[in-house]
């Protein structure tokens, strides 16, 4: 009997390097292996999306917030992204995409807004503030990386290295309302941490779907992405992801995290409303 090899995963670097810009449209060609449920994943969305918006008005200044809201599903395909500049000014720049796709009948339809606030460093008699993040039961060194099920987990997972380090697994009916992951993009040679740290940040379930016993589907509605500038980390290490359910009802979620680098600085905070079918 003979067997047929799965295709090659298309990593972001890869994504990143057959990249087409038009103008003011970028265009990307997005494979299977990144697919959520009906959808692509929306961490490669909003990271191809941010390398669109730096390619064309935004690649001096780092990220400091992303907003971005899902209108439709994305399938595996082509996929462009209009970008346009919607204030310029000292230290702040205002950027504006609109990510979109051919559907079956030929016509273009929007999938997602998303709107992009970058900003020069400036001098500030404040002192910095930097949080520190608690202890988890497992730390990453003791940490078991959770395998890609095929069939099972989201086809984009095969793309990250996940450890449970506290908290429990979707679909567990448990009572827990936190989670957190030791993760890291597992093919990450090539990506800068802008772009790992908006990947990362929205690799891990809603911790709602802990609560849930059996399988249910759930989809992101809106997401606002706060970003910190970090230093260099170590490009092999195991970053930290925890969330929190703050509120839930009538089947939707809304949710914090934290990102953490390998070595603890706080890279990002993000708040997300997840809708759960279930």
């Amino acid at each position: 009997m003979s067997t047929t090899s799965p295709p090659p995963l298309n990593t972001l670097a890869t994504l990143l390097a057959t990249r087409e810009i038009q103008g003011t449209r970028v265009s990307f060609g997005i494979t299977e292996d990144w697919k959520q449920g009906r959808t692509i994943y929306g961490g490669v969305l909003a990271a191809l999306t941010t390398q669109a918006m730096r390619d064309l008005f935004g690649a001096d200044w780092p990220l400091r917030a992303l907003q971005t809201n899902f209108v439709s599903p994305v399938e595996p395909g082509p996929v462009h992204i209009d970008v346009s500049l919607l204030r310029q000014g000292k230290n702040v720049r205002q950027v504006k995409a609109v990510l979109s796709q051919v559907d079956a009948q030929g016509v273009e339809q929007v999938c997602g807004v998303l709107l992009g606030v970058f900003g020069s460093g400036r001098i500030s008699q404040v002192r910095k503030l930097r949080p520190e993040q608690h202890a988890v039961p497992v730390t990453a060194e003791a940490s078991v990386e959770l395998p890609y099920m095929p069939g099972l987990t989201p086809h984009y997972t095969q793309h990250m290295d996940y450890r449970l380090a506290d908290g429990a697994f979707p679909f567990s009916g448990s009572d827990c309302w936190e989670t957190s992951y030791h993760l890291k993009l597992r093919y990450n040679e090539g990506v800068d941490s802008e772009l790992m740290t908006i990947m990362l940040i929205d690799a891990g379930p809603t911790p709602s779907m802990s609560q849930v016993m059996g399988f249910a589907p759930g989809c992101s509605l809106s997401w606002a992405l706060e970003l910190r500038t970090v230093e260099e980390t170590d490009p092999a290490g195991l970053w930290r992801l925890d969330q929190e359910t703050v509120a839930y009802g009538d089947g939707y979620s809304n949710d914090r995290a934290h990102l953490w680098t390998p070595d603890g600085q706080l890279a990002a905070l993000g708040y997300q409303v997840v809708a759960l079918y279930a």
